[in-house]
């Protein structure tokens, strides 16, 4: 596919399809959970494009939206590999049809089966510019299109379709994908065509002949001349006016002239049929490479619009200078090592109010985050932390809840900033069945058992035991 360079990343075609396809996907079933993914893009940095798509990379990811792709992609390229192989079938019937199984060959119905159905669709395609881009895109497309959607079943893969022609509407790129598509199976067809023609005459004698009842021998004379000129000017042999009054049917030709006119008939279906069709699919491949290096992102899109203050907040965070009550995320010092990574915090997730908060009385050195209940508050943390990892970091989440793929995210994403992290399930004494249930999906989510705790005295403990002799310990432990 190609690619667009954006900032200091490079992004593909597929970025900008997955990008739609999650519009669609948040537009049909609400907003997914990205505040991870939104702070790592705003971390990233760039233009809003970079940005976004840097969202829709990770959210891929994280979705399996990447394997959908992939497998989509696949059935596409078995769906065009079918098409192909049938489209070179058709014209090689086409050729078998047009010169039969031997003995004389009417030229005029010849030409017509050869090149007849290609020229009116070569013709239509020339029309098509002349009408709106959305009326733009070929039947073979649009088969092509509908089998790939039926092999590739599920929910995201009907969407991917969708989206890139959306996605190729958006751009003014349809009609020139569309055209890549035909040009393609009609190259195919006429290179099956003329490989057959070949073959045939090359191993079976014909004789040919043009047959008429109402038109003079003139009539045929300036039609193959006409036909012929074009040819010619490439090495292909121009009958003589003599030789094509003799073709009648009533006179007997040297096999010469049946040779002049197999290569006249080769001619014809190479210049007037492959060679416009390779000059399309080329001009069609270049344009659309040239449109599809320039995509641009519309950031007034519904599903992208409410983006953008995410994305691009008026005011980036440049650390937490000072402590604010109920959950806005306090100042972060380091408590041992100025400019390090010394720090030891505590966090609460989505606790609910009959919680006290915090569980106990903390040492001065801890940092307490306090509870994280918004997707802002998730942001603010996420930032602090980027800008200041923490040494050791204590999640307390509400055991009495089931946890969700977002939770496990953020779970997840907090481990990548800190140290060492431990999840303390609140409060003690839940049922059995509903620690385990955090426990395995915590484990599912890659934390080891000695990152849970279901002792909330304990994780305090393991929290504040960080003298500067231990914590120096930890350090290398750690790493």
């Amino acid at each position: 596919m190609p690619e667009a360079q954006r900032g200091s990343m490079t992004y593909t075609f597929n970025d900008h399809w997955i990008t739609e396809t999650l519009r669609l996907r948040e537009s049909l079933w609400g907003p997914l959970e990205d505040s991870s993914e939104t702070g790592r893009a705003r971390a990233h940095g760039g233009n809003f494009d970079n940005r976004l798509l840097t969202r829709s990379r990770l959210l891929a990811q994280r979705e399996g939206l990447n394997d959908t792709l992939n497998h989509w992609r696949m059935m596409a390229r078995l769906t065009l590999l079918l098409f192909a192989a049938v489209a070179f079938l058709i014209g090689c019937g086409a050729a078998a049809g047009a010169l039969g199984r031997g003995g004389a060959v009417n030229l005029a119905p010849a030409v017509v089966a050869l090149l007849g159905l290609n020229t009116v669709a070569f013709l239509l395609w020339v029309a098509s510019f002349g009408m709106q881009a959305g009326s733009s895109a070929s039947l073979l497309s649009s088969a092509w299109l509908r089998l790939t959607r039926k092999l590739a079943r599920g929910p995201d893969a009907a969407l991917l379709p969708r989206a890139l022609l959306e996605l190729l509407a958006r751009q003014r790129l349809q009609r020139w994908g569309a055209g890549i598509l035909s040009h393609w199976f009609w190259t195919l067809a006429l290179a099956g065509a003329l490989l057959t023609l070949l073959g045939m005459l090359t191993t079976r004698r014909y004789t040919f002949q043009w047959e008429t009842t109402l038109l003079s021998p003139d009539t045929f004379v300036a039609l193959v001349q006409g036909l012929g000129w074009l040819p010619s000017w490439l090495g292909f042999p121009q009958p003589a006016a003599d030789m094509i009054r003799s073709s009648s049917g009533l006179d007997t030709l040297p096999e010469a002239a049946h040779a002049v006119w197999s290569v006249w008939l080769i001619g014809i279906v190479v210049v007037y049929g492959l060679l416009p069709r390779i000059v399309a699919l080329i001009l069609s491949t270049l344009i659309f490479r040239r449109r599809s290096a320039r995509l641009a992102i519309d950031p007034a899109l519904p599903g992208i619009a409410e983006l953008y203050d995410r994305l691009m907040p008026a005011s980036e965070a440049a650390g937490i200078d000072a402590p604010a009550p109920c959950a806005v995320v306090p100042d972060i010092q380091p408590a041992h090592q100025a400019g390090g990574t010394l720090q030891y915090c505590l966090m609460g997730l989505e606790l609910p109010a009959d919680l006290p908060w915090p569980p106990q009385t903390l040492a001065p050195e801890i940092t307490d985050l306090g509870v994280v209940d918004t997707r802002e508050q998730r942001r603010h943390v996420l930032d602090a932390l980027r800008l200041q990892p923490a040494q050791r970091l204590l999640v307390c989440c509400d055991a009495r809840q089931t946890p969700d793929r977002g939770t496990l995210a953020l779970l997840a994403e907090l481990a990548s900033l800190s140290h060492d992290l431990q999840v303390a399930l609140l409060p003690g004494g839940q049922p059995a069945a509903r620690q385990e249930q955090w426990q395995r999906q915590l484990l599912q989510a890659g934390f080891s058992p000695e990152n849970i705790q279901i002792d909330t005295a304990a994780g305090l403990l393991w929290l504040a035991a960080h003298s500067p002799a231990g914590g120096q310990a930890s350090t290398r432990h750690d790493s």
